[in-house]
């Protein structure tokens, strides 16, 4: 019987290799499923929350959504103003980039050789985040959403000291008028004043102040929570990145590493607490689950393989000891 000799790698395919077997063998210590399906759990302990004590406020209610949430007085979360909302979540992807590029610039030498990958993974999950709520050849995809499922475009028309015995929207007080615009004012988000747009006061009964400067927004239709979405892809995104900067053990965490980590760990409370705070007060059950749905589809999306990812050349099978020349060098 013939034996065979074993040959070893040269040393950048056996880094590659390695860093392959490295991947897969980590597999068991993931923490994205873990990181799902938690967050699954703790939004719908907390959407059945807003539904058993009805503190959920439906967003899609344009006269609703002009209003102070029926809970700000005892829940600081339940205002729209809370610094949590206004400060992080409304710039959830600027800090979830920050907190991606301090990952990936101090990450360890044997970290970074991962970096075509990372950065495929942060390009899809960009891409991800603007398709749905920012562009898609035109209005963004949760706009159309919205439209196709018969979303109105309207805007809050504030009180005015001229309007006959201050009635406003049929009702004695402050509350905002709202008045239903075309489609293309929401998709172009235009702004609408008094003199842009005087066809639109011509009743007497809508007198906005003359300073009065507003932008409209689509209403009724199904309303996708952003939040959730948002939130969902940027802590899948995160724990993603997580992984690959823990798993396997790097030999040498530095400083700044550290800090990156710790920051990025801070970052992903923020966002946990806050997704729990909006299946808690805002939206309806349904739009708080497609929110969730659309945010793992669309992390799904970031797994897609790296296709520039280098591979090890093939070797061949083993060269048989009788057809082996010793006479030939060999890295044995």
């Amino acid at each position: 019987m013939s034996s065979t000799k074993t040959l070893r790698l040269p040393n950048d395919e056996l880094r590659v290799d390695q860093m392959n077997r490295k991947l897969k063998k980590n597999t068991k210590g993931d923490y994205k499923r873990l990181s799902l399906a938690l967050l699954a759990v703790s939004l719908t302990l907390g959407t059945l929350y807003s539904v058993v004590f009805e503190t959920y406020l439906d967003t899609s209610d344009p006269i609703l959504a002009h209003l102070p949430h029926p809970s700000h007085k005892d829940s600081y979360f339940a205002r729209k103003s809370n610094v949590f909302n206004q400060l992080f979540v409304k710039k959830a992807w600027a800090w979830t980039s920050g907190a991606f590029g301090l990952l990936y610039w101090f990450s360890p030498s044997e970290k970074r050789g991962y970096g075509g990958l990372r950065l495929w993974k942060y390009t899809i999950a960009t891409l991800v985040w603007m398709l749905f709520t920012t562009w898609f050849f035109g209005p963004a995809l949760f706009e159309r959403l919205m439209t196709y499922s018969g979303g109105e475009c309207v805007i809050a028309v504030p009180p005015s000291p001229l309007s006959p015995g201050s009635i406003v929207g049929g009702t004695l007080g402050g509350n905002p008028t709202i008045i239903k615009v075309p489609l293309e004012y929401c998709h172009t988000k235009s702004t609408i004043t008094k003199s842009s747009h005087p066809q639109l006061f011509s009743s007497s009964l809508i007198l906005p102040p003359d300073d009065f400067r507003g932008r409209p927004r689509l209403y009724k239709g199904h309303d996708v929570s952003g939040h959730i979405f948002l939130l969902t892809l940027a802590i899948s995104f995160l724990t993603d990145q997580l992984t690959l900067s823990l798993l396997p053990k790097p030999q040498v965490i530095t400083q700044m590493n550290a800090i990156a980590i710790n920051l990025t760990l801070a970052l992903l409370a923020i966002w946990w607490w806050m997704s729990i705070m909006t299946s808690v007060y805002f939206h309806s059950p349904r739009e708080k689950l497609s929110g969730f749905a659309i945010g793992v589809v669309g992390y799904l999306f970031t797994l897609i393989p790296y296709p520039f990812q280098q591979t090890p050349r093939k070797i061949g099978a083993p060269i048989p000891e009788d057809k082996l020349r010793h006479d030939a060098m060999h890295l044995d």
